[in-house]
Parts: C-alpha cells; structure tokens; sequence
C-alpha cells in the first residue's frame, strides 16, 4: 500500500473542499431598497405592539436612520451630518477592505433600532436571518461589514444618549391644576396621566431650542359666549354634532378615523378595559414617506436619506409641538363641553393623554410635508396605504401639503382640538420643516 499516494491524494481532497466552499462562499450580497423597507417595517410592528407615545416613537426612528444615513454618506455623492446636527461628530471611517456599505447601513439600523425598542427578541429574529443569509454567501465580507457597522452604532449610541432622554426618565410627572379651570385634566375613558410632561428638555437636532418655534398664544380662555375661546368651544361641539347626523359613512369621520393615530385608545368591554394598538402620527408620516420612495422608484441610497431628513423634521417637530403644550397646558374641548355644555357628549375620536395646545398631527404634519415636497415636489399624487393593516380603506392626495391639511383638520372632526390649535400647529411644523430644508445638506453643492 502507498501511503504516500493516498496521504497526496488526501491532502488534494481537503484543499479542493476548501476551495469548493470557499467558492460558495464568496457570492455577491445584494442589498435592495425593499430590504431598508422591510427594516423600518419591523421596527414600526413592534412599536405599535410595544405600545410607545408618538415623541418616544420619533426618537426610535430617528437615531437608526441616522446611523444607516451616515455610512451611505462615506460615499462622495452625500454629505455627513456631522457638524450639521446638533452634537454630532463624524463616524469612524471604513479602514478595512471587503466592507459592503449598503449592508452595514442596513445592520446599523438594525441594531441600533433593537436598542431602542422593548421587544428585542422580535427583532433579532427577523436580523439573524437576514444575517445568516449573508454570512453564508460571503462570510468575509459579512464579517468585515458587520465589524464596522459595530463600530458605528456604538459612536451614534454614544451621541444618542447625550440627548437627555435618560435624564426625562427620573424627572416628576404632571402635576394636575384642579384650581385653574384653564388647565388640561385627564380625559375617559381611561383618565390616564399625561404623558412626556419633560420632552421639551430632549436635545434637538436642528431646532436652536425647543421654543424656538414657539407659536402665537391660543385665544384666552373664557366661558363667556361671546370670546373667541368660547366660539372654538363651541365650534368643536357643533361640528362634532352635524358630523355625526351624518353618519359613520361621511366623509369627516373617515378624515377623522384614518389620521386618528392614537396608540393609547382604550376599548371597554364590560368589566374589561384593554388598549386598541395603532401607529403613531409619526409612524403615519414615515408610512408616506415610503410610499413616496417607492412611487419615485428611489435607489437604496437615496431612501435612506429621505427617511432620515422627514424623522429628523419630525423628531425636532415633537420636541417643539410638547414645549408648547406643557407651556399653555390648555384643557380639552372634551372637558369643557361635558361640564357645561353636554355631559352627555362624547368626541368621535378618543381624546389622547395630554394638553390641548398646539395640535401634535398639525405640527408634525406640517413638518413631514414640507420636508417631503422639497424632495419630491409640490404635485406629487400618492395614495396613502398607511392605515391598510389597521383595517382602514386607502385615501388619495394630490400633495403632501393637502394631505398635511387634512390631517390637521381630522382633529377638528375628531372633536380633539380647537381650530387654533390645528392652524397654529400647521404653520409651526411648517417653520420646522423649513429650517430642516434650509439646514440639513444631503447632496455636495453643485459648483
């Protein structure tokens, strides 16, 4: 017998699996724009079942686009944000070859994402198989990109928790005013606590500060018929009760019910009292925000950088819209109209857990929309899918500026807010959404 032959023809053997699997793998990673979609998709299922209030929800949608943002603009074709948001600093640059930048934006936004949510486990399900996917068709390169995306996410995590939000967390909650007649009180059915009482003390992005917006004053508050509070009051109340003379099929209470976006509706059922899951105003805005993407047929690169500049106008636009209603701290129409106008009265839409003035949907309508036409024009059509999985038929627009409108409006038809509130707001999101344009450069100016 000739061990030496069989020990040659041994060694030939292993070097030709390990060839063979080193061929298998070494495929290309292709990363798509429907994967980034995907990810925010994942992200925004498990907020809504993580049940988290409209600012809080902002800021997990922020800080990951953010993140993947920034290892896109390692490309020439995009400016970082660093040195343009407030604090940033630039992230490491990639110094090792075989790093598969599409893919490490996507892992950034994903792992920074499950920091910031409650829920982890559903997420890490759905990134480890996309991960193992990736490890084997080129474990290199999954290597090396996942090594930098680490790297990454631990500089914006770093960045991210300067803004404060842990410091909100310790401080008191709302204190309710019973001697001030002016004053916001909990609302039913649940009569829940007011929430993010501390928000305007969250770091901005663009914003100078929180107050930098700050809107006009609401008319005074008076009970006295002839006031212009009292006109609002009452404003609300009558149109509230034409609205429903016409039944659950008008055209106001299915502006109301499709911009409704409260994820804290409480739902009784005899003994039994449970929450009604929904997405958040902002969840509703980046839900547009993709389908805009997808109707322009926008490049991976170029998504990631729209999302990232509508949630930064609507991170700053929460921060500047809670500012203002812990400031005037004015009470719901619902208060008012049950002790004395109809104690039998109720609102079309549920009135959510906070102060009356400005109006949240206003603002930060107002800043998404600005944000979004400067992109993609003042005519563009869509039609808006957004409220589909929450059982709620599509409506179409001829802009976001009109879509912006009307929500601001469905909180009128709703029975939430008083007109001040609604056109204040606009035009505050409005302001905020324009300094975002003015003040966050994507692309290198054309010389």
């Amino acid at each position: 017998m000739n061990f030496k032959l069989i020990k040659k023809r041994f060694l030939l053997a292993v070097l030709l699996v390990n060839f063979l699997f080193s061929c298998k793998n070494e495929e290309p990673i292709d990363i798509e724009t429907n994967d980034f979609f995907k990810s925010v998709d994942k992200v925004t299922e498990i907020m809504v079942h993580d049940i988290f209030s409209p600012p809080v929800a902002s800021r997990v949608y922020v800080y990951p686009n953010i993140a993947a943002y920034e290892i896109i603009a390692q490309k020439e074709d995009y400016n970082s944000l660093a040195g343009q948001l407030t604090n940033l600093t630039a992230i490491p640059k990639i110094e090792q070859p075989n790093v598969h930048i599409e893919m490490a934006a996507l892992m950034a936004h994903l792992e920074l994402s499950k920091k910031l949510i409650f829920s982890e486990d559903k997420l890490m399900t759905y990134r480890d198989s996309l991960y193992s996917v990736w490890e084997d068709k080129n474990s290199t390169q999954f290597k090396a990109t996942k090594s930098y995306a680490t790297q990454v996410v631990s500089h914006i995590e770093e960045w991210m928790n300067q803004d404060h939000y842990a410091q909100t967390r310790t401080m008191p909650k709302y204190t309710v005013n019973t001697n001030d007649p002016s004053r916001w009180q909990p609302t039913p059915p649940a009569y829940m606590d007011a929430i993010e009482p501390n928000w305007n003390k969250i770091r901005p992005m663009v914003l100078d500060s929180a107050s930098q917006f700050k809107p006009e004053k609401h008319p005074e508050f008076s009970l006295k018929k002839n006031t212009a509070f009292f006109k609002e009051l009452t404003e609300v109340y009558t149109v509230s009760k034409e609205i429903t003379k016409k039944g659950d099929n008008s055209e106001e209470i299915q502006i109301a019910q499709f911009w409704d976006c409260n994820p804290y509706v409480s739902v009784t059922r005899g003994h039994l009292m449970f929450a009604s899951k929904k997405i958040t105003p902002g969840a509703h805005w980046i839900g547009i925000t993709k389908i805009a993407c997808q109707k322009n047929t926008s490049n991976f690169d170029d998504t990631v950088a729209t999302f990232t500049k509508t949630s930064i106008g609507i991170f700053d636009g929460f921060i500047s819209c809670w500012d203002e209603k812990y400031r005037s701290n004015l009470i719901r129409p619902e208060t008012l109209i049950n002790e004395h106008i109809d104690e039998e009265w109720k609102p079309i839409l549920q009135t959510p857990p906070f102060p009356e003035y400005t109006s949240g949907h206003s603002v930060v309508s107002g800043a998404a929309s600005t944000i979004l036409t400067s992109i993609f024009g003042d005519n563009f059509a869509f039609d808006d899918t957004s409220e589909i999985p929450y059982g709620l038929p599509v409506r179409s627009f001829p802009s976001f500026n009109k879509a912006a409108d009307e929500a601001a409006m469905s909180r009128l038809y709703g029975g939430i807010h008083y007109m001040a509130a609604i056109v204040n707001g606009l035009s505050q999101g409005r302001n905020i959404g324009s300094l975002v344009v003015n003040n966050v450069q994507l692309k290198p100016t054309k010389e």
